[in-house]
Order: C-alpha cells, then sequence, then structure tokens
C-alpha cells in the first residue's frame, strides 16, 4: 500500500510538472532546459508582432516611371521559372519583388504562395530536387536552420531566405516542414537566426534585415556565445570597411542601413551617437553617387570612387551597371529627399534601367534574374506601391497584356553566373 501511494504521489508530481512545462514562456522552459542540459541555451526573445514591419516608400512620381513602363519591367521580371532543380536563391529574390500575395494568370509563373512554399515546406522543395539532393531547410534540436553556401540547392548568403520571406510578408506562424516531417513555424527560423548570428561574418546585410522587420521596439537580444547583440552593433558593422566590398557592390549595406535609419524614427532602435553616424554615412554615399553617374544614366560597380569613376572608368560590363543602377534607386525610394542626389539624375538612372530592362532578352532575364527582380522592386516604389499590388490592378485592367523585349546592343550571355555575385 505504501508502495502503491508513494508511486501515486510520484506521478501527480509528474503530471504537475508537465501541466506547468506546458504553459509555461519559452525563457522559463529554457531556463529548465539549461538546468537539465550542459549545453547551454539562449533565451528565446519575444517576438511583437504576426506579421513583419514594413518600410513604406516615400514618392509616387509618374512622371518619372509610367504606369506603361512599370508594367513591362514588371513583365520582364515576373517570376516564370523551370520548376526542375529551382534554385532558391531565384526564389527568395522573387518572393521579396513580389511579395507572398502575387498572383498571376498565366499557371506557369509562380504565385507569392507557391514561392513560400518552396522555401518554407520540405514536401514541395523534393518536387523540384528530389530526395538525394543537399535540403534547403535544417532540422537542428535547437530549431529550423537554412542550409546555405556552395551547393545550388541551397541559399547563397546566411540569412538570405530569412530576410527575403521577411520582406515579402510572410506571418510568423507560417507553417515550416523539415526534412524530418517535423512541423515547425517561420517564428522557429527566426529564433535560431538570432541565435547562431556573429558579427564578425562577412555578410551582415540580410540578418539586419530580417531582425530590423521583426524585433523593434526591442533593442538587444543574445546571441549562443551570451554576447549582447544590438542594432548599435549591426548598423556599426554595415558601415566598416571599404563602401564597395560587400555583394552588389557594397549597395546592400546602403540598403540594410537606410532600411535601419527608417526603422530607428519609429522605434528608436538606435542610439543617438549610432544614428547619427548612420545618416553621416548615407550623406557620404549620396556624394559619392552624385559625382560618379555616367552621362547615360547609370551607376559604376565602384561608385563609391566618386568623380574618379567616371575619369577612370573601368571596363564596362552591363550586368554590373545594371546592378549599381537599380539598387541605388531601391534604397533611394525609401530615403529622405535630403540623403538624394538631384532630381534630374534620379530621373536619368530611371530611364536608363528601364530601357535597358525593357531590351532584355528572355535568356538574359533568366541570367540575370536575381539582380533585375531589384529593378522591378525599385520602380514599383517610386510609384508609391508594390509590384503584386501594382500587377494586380494592371491584369484587372489589360487582361490581354504582353510585353515584347525589343534587343538592345547587349545581347551576350554574362560569363559569370548569377550565383556567384547575388
Amino acid at each position: 500500500m505504501k508502495k502503491f501511494a508513494f508511486w501515486a504521489f510520484q506521478i501527480v508530481v509528474l503530471a504537475c510538472f508537465a501541466i506547468a512545462y506546458g504553459v509555461a514562456s519559452p525563457n522559463i522552459k529554457n531556463e529548465i532546459a539549461d538546468d537539465l542540459s550542459p549545453s547551454k541555451r539562449t533565451p528565446i526573445i519575444d517576438i511583437p508582432r504576426e506579421v513583419p514591419l514594413r518600410v513604406e516608400p516615400l514618392y509616387d512620381r509618374p512622371e518619372m516611371v509610367s504606369d506603361e513602363d512599370l508594367a513591362a519591367v514588371l513583365w520582364q521580371v515576373r517570376p516564370k521559372f523551370d520548376r526542375k532543380e529551382l534554385r532558391p536563391n531565384l526564389v527568395e529574390h522573387a518572393i521579396r519583388a513580389w511579395s507572398v500575395h502575387a498572383e498571376f494568370r498565366d499557371p506557369d509563373v509562380l504565385s507569392g504562395k507557391q514561392m513560400e512554399n518552396f522555401l518554407l515546406d520540405h514536401g514541395t522543395f523534393v518536387l523540384s530536387w528530389g530526395e538525394s539532393a543537399s535540403p534547403l531547410l535544417q532540422d537542428r534540436p535547437t530549431g529550423v536552420g537554412v542550409n546555405w553556401g556552395e551547393y545550388r540547392s541551397n541559399s547563397v548568403h546566411h540569412d538570405h531566405m530569412l530576410a527575403c520571406i521577411t520582406e515579402a510578408g510572410a506571418r510568423l506562424d507560417s507553417s515550416v516542414l523539415l526534412p524530418s516531417q517535423r512541423k515547425l513555424t517561420l517564428e522557429n527560423v527566426i529564433h535560431e537566426a538570432l541565435r547562431d548570428f556573429q558579427l564578425d561574418e562577412r555578410e551582415t546585410e540580410w540578418s539586419a534585415m530580417a531582425f530590423g522587420l521583426w524585433l523593434p521596439p526591442t533593442k538587444t537580444w543574445r546571441a549562443i556565445n551570451g554576447r549582447e547583440m544590438s542594432f548599435d552593433l549591426l548598423a556599426q558593422r554595415l558601415m566598416r570597411g571599404y563602401l564597395e566590398k560587400g555583394v552588389c557592390s557594397g549597395t546592400h549595406r546602403v540598403y540594410s542601413l537606410m532600411l535601419l535609419w527608417r526603422l530607428d524614427q519609429k522605434f528608436d532602435i538606435l542610439s543617438e551617437n549610432v544614428q547619427n553616424e548612420v545618416y553621416a554615412h548615407l550623406e557620404l554615399v549620396r556624394d559619392l553617387i552624385t559625382e560618379s553617374q555616367f552621362e547615360d544614366g547609370h551607376w559604376p560597380p565602384n561608385w563609391n570612387e566618386g568623380n574618379a569613376a567616371i575619369e577612370n572608368p573601368r571596363e564596362r560590363e552591363i550586368r554590373s551597371e545594371i546592378i549599381a543602377t537599380g539598387h541605388h534607386l531601391e534604397w533611394l525610394s525609401i530615403a529622405p529627399i535630403e540623403l538624394h542626389p538631384p532630381r534630374e539624375q534620379i530621373d536619368k538612372a530611371a530611364q536608363w534601367i528601364i530601357q535597358t530592362t525593357k531590351e532584355q532578352s528572355p535568356e538574359l532575364i533568366l541570367q540575370r534574374y536575381t539582380f533585375l527582380s531589384h529593378v522591378g522592386n525599385a520602380l514599383a516604389l517610386w510609384r508609391g506601391t508594390t509590384p503584386a499590388a501594382f500587377w494586380k490592378q494592371w491584369q484587372q485592367n489589360n487582361p490581354e497584356y504582353t510585353f515584347t523585349p525589343i534587343p538592345g546592343e547587349d545581347a551576350q550571355i554574362d560569363s559569370k553566373s548569377e550565383d556567384t555575385t547575388h
């Protein structure tokens, strides 16, 4: 009888513990795990929103980008890809520009929902790549990792997938299906990214964007090594080093800094000193692109050299000019006018990039898709809209619309693949 009473008591204690654990906060659960396990875990940050923030464009300039020109550019950058061995890099760029809400009449064009499923559902990924390919999603004891690097079936940059699907507007509770068939959510991807972030990484542009759109007003968090991270540290890291270094001639760093500065205006995530440093840095970028623009309107990859980029130009390569011009127009669309070069220079850049994009053949569009997607997004932002919203209305008003590119002088396939540069 005593033995029965003892075990009954133990069962009651365990049941109470299970109930208490089930209703405990994530941080309490982590503290319990720390006590029971020799491997330390980091505190889980409460994500204060169900949908990510969005930094809105500041302008609507139809005299700079007409409806007809925007439609032609967006037609060129529709996500019309071969579904077999579909590279995540293409889908990440496409969903970032078009959002999870994009819909198309053409069944061969991926909708926003289809792109989201490809990135977050391993089952959908396997339909494209098969079981033998290196998976995009990684099942970790601490959450969901994203494989990136050398394999074509993986993302190209650390936290790039997270940043892109965040800018696309995916919800915090978006379903994630892992190779093990374990079902989690996008929240688990965010927590894992926060946990394993290292400030000395080569590329921090996409981590800064993703964290900036999910965390504010939270300003600090801790990574796996216990070091306190902050948006101050991220901003300073983005400003460190040679301006042109970094992906896409350093323009992603500029965009991420502009995004953090805009978020700071609402959520005060930067200290006053760092906020001033960021603004001064963006003023420097403004002055350099004012001096380095070519007469036809494009910016060169060595825009950071200012007037010297024009006096001693590098050998011209159209792909590099598209990258620099499209990306600069993108960050300028969310920048206050005080950080703009003269309006006529922005207009010339827009006309150059519109014409150049119109001239791209389908083969060149596919090869250059990753950076041309930024062009579509930038021009939509300059019209105060998004590619998905504009295209939905355009399709309703122009159901039979098609665009045929008129090839220009640049009809050569690039010597470099898009995967190695973006």
